[in-house]
């Protein structure tokens, strides 16, 4: 018999997409230890988050200069640059 679940927090339903390969692994996961997958998606991303957080900068820091070639003014015309020119 599963245990009764309570939260002590306002929690909301999110719904995500993930490849057939993720989701194997969950779900083993899931009945190896009993637990509902809800459970260990929630675990996995508690574990994920915890002091991983970047800001967006340092997130693609090492990116930032390495494309050569582009225009010195794309920033300031990336609508007439990403137009489709037909």
């Amino acid at each position: 018999m599963r245990p009764y679940v309570s939260y002590t927090e306002l929690v909301k339903t999110l719904t995500v997409r993930l490849p057939a390969a993720i989701v194997n692994d969950i779900e083993v996961e899931s009945r190896v230890r009993g637990i509902s997958k809800s459970d260990v998606v929630r675990e996995r991303l508690a574990r994920r988050g915890a002091g991983t957080r970047v800001n967006a900068l340092e997130g693609i820091a090492d990116l930032v200069g390495a494309v050569d070639a582009l225009p010195a003014d794309l920033s300031a015309k990336r609508k007439a640059y990403l137009r489709v020119r037909r």
